[in-house]
């Protein structure tokens, strides 16, 4: 299963988070190295910065996506980032995981279907799928279609547009 995805960083959390996201608009996340994306690439970095560190990564077949929206909102290769290490392809480090994230860009920001008003519900009513206590999906199919659903319905911020299920398994 991890196979399937590309890894995009390490989230380094501060203290007291009630719920798993790698999204900053559900939880506090230690920022990234000025300049940087938001997630860390290294897991040493995340670590002595962060009080948890999750990792995520995007399936593979989303990355050329992720890539094209990323560069319309002036992310570049060759930064040392998050467009450099989708665009190697490395993959997700081993952890356990934890669940997945269905999540969106938005011009620099990563958006949480439980951080935009509403979406959990309107995805459980839809598709029946909900998250666990964590906040995080289960099942990797249930993801998937929450994604492909969020997608689909054109629900949630309208920048953002396409949505991927995350993999967010816990580094430390």
């Amino acid at each position: 299963m991890i196979d399937d995805f590309v890894f995009a960083g390490h989230a380094a959390v501060a203290g007291g988070a009630q719920r798993l996201s790698v999204s900053d608009c559900l939880v506090d996340l230690v920022p990234a190295e000025p300049g940087g994306d938001g997630w860390f690439g290294d897991l040493a970095t995340a670590a002595a910065r962060g009080e948890t560190v999750l990792t995520a990564g995007v399936p593979v077949e989303h990355v050329e996506r992720l890539l094209a929206d990323l560069a319309a909102a002036g992310w570049v290769r060759g930064s040392g980032g998050l467009p450099d290490r989708l665009g190697h392809r490395p993959p997700v480090p081993c952890g356990r995981v934890l669940g997945f994230e269905p999540i969106g860009f938005d011009d620099g920001v990563w958006h949480s279907w439980a951080c935009l008003g509403g979406l959990v519900d309107d995805v459980r009513a839809a598709t029946g799928i909900r998250p666990a206590g964590n906040g995080l999906i289960q099942a990797e199919a249930d993801a998937r279609e929450a994604a492909r659903w969020l997608t689909a319905s054109g629900f949630g911020d309208p920048k953002v547009f396409f949505w991927t299920p995350a993999v967010v398994l816990g580094a430390r």
